[in-house]
């Protein structure tokens, strides 16, 4: 297990560093991104993880099941509502302001307009480090499988892709708050940083409760698909001419699916 958990951190370590290169970008740019860019960005993301919560995390989950003697749907479809609840309170209680938004969510808080900005993108990373941890956590389960090693390798890849905007997508609203770019790219940055914490912590969970896989499986893609359909799609596709965020949805999911199945 100790094989997994370095390999989990490696691959948490990689999806942190792709979000700290995309808050970089506040260095070199200081004006809006263009809208279209933006809801294209914003559509990739939402691919690549529809595609990670089927081909990496409820597949496995259903599988999982299975081998193990158990009814392949209960605990994929448990798991998975528990995922969409956990995100669902979060997203209730945390106070957390998104990026264009006028108004913060979640309860009322005194809190800077930064720190809340800073609070909606961590709390959207926290699937994201699970699912990335549970991979290598099944590959250690399975004897140190090579192929799983790769899904779970591919897992880390899509995820890493998807973080260099969204780590652009927070600092830059940062500076634009008044904040300087060198605390924009610290806060952006730091959004990242729940990825290999969440992502060593659910292999230590799940090298201890071998049984709880498929639930830990399908509860971080309950919880990826929340923050898509909630968050990621709605603001890829606000105004006019959303086909640029349709086609940046198909475009994150099939090179996530094409990255899951070649790798894996």
């Amino acid at each position: 297990m100790s094989e997994a958990v370095l390999w989990a951190a490696g691959g948490t370590g990689f999806t942190f560093l792709m979000t700290s290169l995309g808050a970089a970008v506040v260095f070199f740019f200081r004006s809006k991104v263009n809208l279209s860019i933006q809801r294209m960005f914003l559509g990739f993301a939402a691919g690549v993880m529809i595609a990670a919560s089927v081909w990496s995390l409820l597949i496995p989950a259903i599988e999982e099941a299975e081998a193990s003697g158990m009814v392949g749907w209960i605990p994929a479809a448990g798991g998975f509502v528990l995922g969409v609840a956990f995100l669902m309170a979060m997203d209730s209680l945390l106070p957390h302001l998104h990026p264009n938004a006028r108004d913060p969510e979640g309860m009322s808080s005194s809190w800077k307009r930064t720190t809340l900005l800073v609070l909606a993108v961590t709390l959207h990373n926290i699937p994201e480090g699970m699912a990335v941890g549970l991979s290598f956590a099944l590959a250690a389960q399975h004897g140190n499988d090579p192929a799983l090693y790769a899904s779970a390798m591919a897992l880390a890849i899509g995820i890493g892709i998807q973080n260099f905007p969204e780590g652009a997508a927070i600092s830059l609203p940062l500076r634009q708050e008044g904040a300087s770019s060198g605390r924009a790219f610290l806060y952006g940055s730091f959004s990242g940083f729940v990825e290999p914490v969440f992502g060593v912590l659910t292999v230590l969970i799940a090298g201890g409760i071998q049984p709880l896989m498929p639930w830990l499986l399908s509860f971080a893609a309950g919880a990826m698909l929340y923050v898509v359909v909630e968050e990621l799609i709605p603001e890829a596709h606000l105004g006019d001419h959303s086909n640029v965020g349709t086609l940046g949805v198909m475009a994150g999911f099939l090179i996530m699916m094409i990255l899951d199945v070649a790798l894996g």
